[in-house]
Protein backbone atom coordinates (compact mmCIF):
# COMPACT_ATOMS: atom_id res chain seq x y z
CA UNK A 1 0.00 0.00 0.00
CA UNK A 2 1.61 3.78 -0.90
CA UNK A 3 2.26 5.61 2.01
CA UNK A 4 0.94 9.17 2.48
CA UNK A 5 3.21 11.60 2.17
CA UNK A 6 3.61 12.50 6.00
CA UNK A 7 4.18 8.19 7.02
CA UNK A 8 6.97 8.84 4.51
CA UNK A 9 8.59 11.62 6.33
CA UNK A 10 7.42 10.20 9.70
CA UNK A 11 9.15 7.16 8.42
CA UNK A 12 12.73 8.69 7.43
CA UNK A 13 12.47 10.93 10.68
CA UNK A 14 11.97 7.99 13.24
CA UNK A 15 14.77 6.33 11.27
CA UNK A 16 17.41 8.66 10.52
CA UNK A 17 17.42 11.16 12.67
CA UNK A 18 19.89 13.78 12.39
CA UNK A 19 20.90 12.31 9.07
CA UNK A 20 17.36 13.20 7.43
CA UNK A 21 17.53 16.54 6.24
CA UNK A 22 14.56 18.53 3.64
CA UNK A 23 16.14 20.14 0.77
CA UNK A 24 14.05 22.90 -0.47
CA UNK A 25 14.83 26.16 -2.39
CA UNK A 26 11.52 27.26 -0.71
CA UNK A 27 9.18 26.72 -3.24
CA UNK A 28 5.37 25.45 -3.01
CA UNK A 29 5.94 21.88 -2.83
CA UNK A 30 9.03 22.34 -0.48
CA UNK A 31 7.54 24.36 2.07
CA UNK A 32 4.57 21.91 1.98
CA UNK A 33 6.83 19.09 3.15
CA UNK A 34 8.61 21.78 5.59
CA UNK A 35 5.25 22.13 6.98
CA UNK A 36 4.53 17.93 7.35
CA UNK A 37 8.08 17.31 8.01
CA UNK A 38 7.75 20.10 11.21
CA UNK A 39 4.25 19.02 12.32
CA UNK A 40 6.03 15.76 12.79
CA UNK A 41 9.67 16.86 14.70
CA UNK A 42 10.13 21.05 15.41
CA UNK A 43 13.94 19.87 14.91
CA UNK A 44 13.82 18.76 11.73
CA UNK A 45 16.59 19.68 9.73
CA UNK A 46 15.93 22.00 6.75
CA UNK A 47 19.12 22.52 3.90
CA UNK A 48 19.01 25.08 1.42
CA UNK A 49 21.61 25.66 -1.75
CA UNK A 50 22.77 28.98 -1.42
CA UNK A 51 24.35 29.08 -5.11
CA UNK A 52 25.18 32.83 -4.97
CA UNK A 53 22.70 34.29 -7.39
CA UNK A 54 19.11 33.45 -5.24
CA UNK A 55 16.50 36.32 -5.32
CA UNK A 56 16.24 38.47 -2.35
CA UNK A 57 12.83 36.81 -1.86
CA UNK A 58 14.10 33.52 -1.49
CA UNK A 59 16.52 34.60 1.80
CA UNK A 60 13.35 36.22 3.00
CA UNK A 61 11.73 32.76 2.71
CA UNK A 62 14.66 31.25 5.15
CA UNK A 63 13.90 33.75 7.59
CA UNK A 64 10.35 32.96 7.15
CA UNK A 65 10.90 29.75 7.69
CA UNK A 66 12.53 30.81 10.92
CA UNK A 67 9.89 32.80 12.23
CA UNK A 68 7.02 30.58 11.60
CA UNK A 69 8.64 26.53 12.36
CA UNK A 70 11.26 27.93 14.88
CA UNK A 71 13.96 26.11 12.30
CA UNK A 72 17.16 27.45 11.70
CA UNK A 73 17.64 26.96 7.63
CA UNK A 74 21.05 25.83 6.84
CA UNK A 75 22.65 27.15 3.62
CA UNK A 76 25.01 25.02 1.67
CA UNK A 77 27.32 27.33 -0.36
CA UNK A 78 29.83 26.23 -3.56
CA UNK A 79 33.51 26.17 -3.04
CA UNK A 80 34.82 30.48 -3.68
CA UNK A 81 37.56 29.39 -5.52
CA UNK A 82 35.77 26.89 -7.97
CA UNK A 83 33.24 29.55 -8.75
CA UNK A 84 36.38 32.51 -8.78
CA UNK A 85 37.96 29.98 -11.55
CA UNK A 86 34.85 29.55 -13.87
CA UNK A 87 33.49 33.10 -14.23
CA UNK A 88 37.48 34.09 -14.74
CA UNK A 89 37.43 31.51 -18.02
CA UNK A 90 33.77 32.39 -18.86
CA UNK A 91 32.07 35.17 -17.26
CA UNK A 92 29.57 35.57 -14.49
CA UNK A 93 26.72 35.01 -16.96
CA UNK A 94 28.30 32.13 -18.86
CA UNK A 95 24.86 30.01 -18.83
CA UNK A 96 23.10 32.50 -21.34
CA UNK A 97 25.48 31.37 -23.53
CA UNK A 98 25.06 27.42 -24.12
CA UNK A 99 23.39 24.56 -22.80
CA UNK A 100 27.13 23.05 -21.38
CA UNK A 101 28.22 26.49 -19.70
CA UNK A 102 24.45 26.54 -17.97
CA UNK A 103 25.27 22.58 -16.74
CA UNK A 104 28.88 23.96 -15.12
CA UNK A 105 27.18 26.59 -13.84
CA UNK A 106 24.85 24.32 -11.81
CA UNK A 107 27.54 21.52 -11.25
CA UNK A 108 29.29 24.37 -9.73
CA UNK A 109 26.52 26.39 -7.77
CA UNK A 110 24.35 23.13 -7.45
CA UNK A 111 25.19 19.43 -7.99
CA UNK A 112 28.56 19.67 -6.42
CA UNK A 113 27.04 21.10 -3.05
CA UNK A 114 24.97 18.79 -3.35
CA UNK A 115 27.60 16.01 -3.27
CA UNK A 116 29.12 17.39 -0.12
CA UNK A 117 26.13 17.28 1.44
CA UNK A 118 24.70 14.08 1.04
CA UNK A 119 28.00 12.64 2.18
CA UNK A 120 26.73 13.62 5.79
CA UNK A 121 23.02 12.25 5.22
CA UNK A 122 21.67 8.65 5.08
CA UNK A 123 17.82 10.10 3.57
CA UNK A 124 16.96 13.83 2.01
CA UNK A 125 13.55 14.93 0.90
CA UNK A 126 12.74 16.74 -2.03
CA UNK A 127 9.73 18.58 -4.17
CA UNK A 128 9.28 16.92 -6.84
CA UNK A 129 6.17 16.16 -8.57
CA UNK A 130 5.40 13.57 -11.75
CA UNK A 131 3.18 16.01 -13.56
CA UNK A 132 5.51 18.88 -13.75
CA UNK A 133 7.62 18.27 -16.62
CA UNK A 134 7.87 14.99 -18.48
CA UNK A 135 11.38 14.58 -17.38
CA UNK A 136 9.72 14.03 -14.08
CA UNK A 137 7.19 11.60 -14.90
CA UNK A 138 8.76 8.70 -13.62
CA UNK A 139 9.61 10.42 -9.91
CA UNK A 140 9.32 7.69 -7.26
CA UNK A 141 7.98 8.46 -4.08
CA UNK A 142 10.65 6.12 -2.44
CA UNK A 143 14.52 6.13 -3.75
CA UNK A 144 17.43 4.19 -2.97
CA UNK A 145 20.18 6.48 -4.12
CA UNK A 146 23.59 3.87 -3.66
CA UNK A 147 23.29 4.28 0.63
CA UNK A 148 20.86 6.53 1.19
CA UNK A 149 17.36 7.51 0.41
CA UNK A 150 15.87 9.90 -1.86
CA UNK A 151 12.38 10.91 -0.90
CA UNK A 152 9.60 12.40 -3.05
CA UNK A 153 6.78 12.56 -0.95
CA UNK A 154 4.58 14.38 -3.29
CA UNK A 155 5.90 12.33 -6.33
CA UNK A 156 1.95 11.46 -7.07
CA UNK A 157 0.08 14.88 -5.79
CA UNK A 158 -1.40 17.48 -8.62
CA UNK A 159 -1.10 21.22 -8.40
CA UNK A 160 -3.97 21.45 -7.26
CA UNK A 161 -3.27 19.32 -3.85
CA UNK A 162 -0.12 21.63 -3.09
CA UNK A 163 -2.43 24.62 -3.64
CA UNK A 164 -5.16 22.79 -1.39
CA UNK A 165 -2.75 22.03 1.60
CA UNK A 166 -1.03 25.21 1.19
CA UNK A 167 -4.32 27.18 1.77
CA UNK A 168 -5.90 24.53 4.51
CA UNK A 169 -2.57 24.69 6.15
CA UNK A 170 -1.59 28.61 5.74
CA UNK A 171 1.91 27.47 4.61
CA UNK A 172 3.81 30.64 3.72
CA UNK A 173 4.21 31.13 -0.13
CA UNK A 174 7.40 32.34 -1.29
CA UNK A 175 7.06 35.98 -2.76
CA UNK A 176 7.80 35.49 -6.95
CA UNK A 177 4.40 33.23 -7.16
CA UNK A 178 2.42 36.11 -6.83
CA UNK A 179 4.44 37.86 -9.74
CA UNK A 180 3.80 35.20 -12.16
CA UNK A 181 6.42 32.57 -11.28
CA UNK A 182 5.57 28.82 -10.83
CA UNK A 183 9.02 27.17 -10.67
CA UNK A 184 11.70 29.09 -8.30
CA UNK A 185 15.33 29.01 -9.00
CA UNK A 186 18.21 31.55 -9.33
CA UNK A 187 17.34 35.05 -10.41
CA UNK A 188 19.14 35.21 -13.68
CA UNK A 189 17.68 31.68 -14.66
CA UNK A 190 14.39 32.16 -13.72
CA UNK A 191 11.44 34.38 -15.00
CA UNK A 192 7.46 34.36 -15.03
CA UNK A 193 5.51 32.07 -16.82
CA UNK A 194 2.86 33.23 -19.88
CA UNK A 195 -0.69 31.83 -20.09
CA UNK A 196 -0.30 28.75 -21.81
CA UNK A 197 3.18 27.50 -20.84
CA UNK A 198 3.72 24.77 -18.50
CA UNK A 199 5.24 24.88 -15.36
CA UNK A 200 8.54 24.86 -16.04
CA UNK A 201 8.60 26.96 -18.51
CA UNK A 202 9.99 30.23 -16.97
CA UNK A 203 13.50 28.01 -16.17
CA UNK A 204 16.42 28.56 -18.49
CA UNK A 205 13.88 29.95 -21.01
CA UNK A 206 16.31 30.94 -23.82
CA UNK A 207 16.75 27.26 -24.19
CA UNK A 208 15.35 25.05 -27.08
CA UNK A 209 14.64 21.06 -26.81
CA UNK A 210 16.17 20.55 -23.83
CA UNK A 211 15.16 19.30 -20.48
CA UNK A 212 14.65 21.81 -17.93
CA UNK A 213 16.71 20.67 -15.31
CA UNK A 214 20.04 21.21 -13.47
CA UNK A 215 21.07 17.83 -13.50
CA UNK A 216 20.28 17.65 -9.53
CA UNK A 217 17.27 15.38 -10.30
CA UNK A 218 18.50 13.75 -14.34
CA UNK A 219 21.51 12.78 -15.28
CA UNK A 220 22.48 14.88 -18.59
CA UNK A 221 22.37 12.79 -21.34
CA UNK A 222 26.51 11.46 -22.79
CA UNK A 223 27.08 14.52 -25.01
CA UNK A 224 25.90 16.74 -22.41
CA UNK A 225 27.83 14.90 -20.28
CA UNK A 226 31.21 14.85 -21.96
CA UNK A 227 30.86 18.66 -22.46
CA UNK A 228 30.36 19.40 -19.02
CA UNK A 229 33.08 17.56 -18.19
CA UNK A 230 35.66 19.18 -20.20
CA UNK A 231 34.43 22.52 -18.98
CA UNK A 232 34.61 21.10 -15.13
CA UNK A 233 38.50 19.64 -15.93
CA UNK A 234 39.19 23.25 -17.15
CA UNK A 235 37.46 25.12 -14.12
CA UNK A 236 39.29 22.48 -11.94
CA UNK A 237 42.22 23.27 -13.24
CA UNK A 238 42.37 26.82 -13.51
CA UNK A 239 41.26 26.39 -9.73
CA UNK A 240 44.46 24.53 -8.71
CA UNK A 241 47.09 26.81 -10.71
Amino acid sequence: MQSTPQELLRWAIEEFGHSFAVTTSFQKEGMVIVDMAARIDAKVRVITLDTGRLPDETYAMMETVRERYGIRVEAVTPKNPEVEAMTLLHGPNLFYREDSLRKLCCEIRKIRPMNSLLDGLKAWAVGLRRSQSDSRAEVEEKQQVGERFKLSPLAAWTREQVEEYTAANHVPVHPLYARGYSSIGCGPCTRAVKAGEDERAGRWWWEQDVDKECGLHVTPDGRMRRALDVLLEEVLTARNA
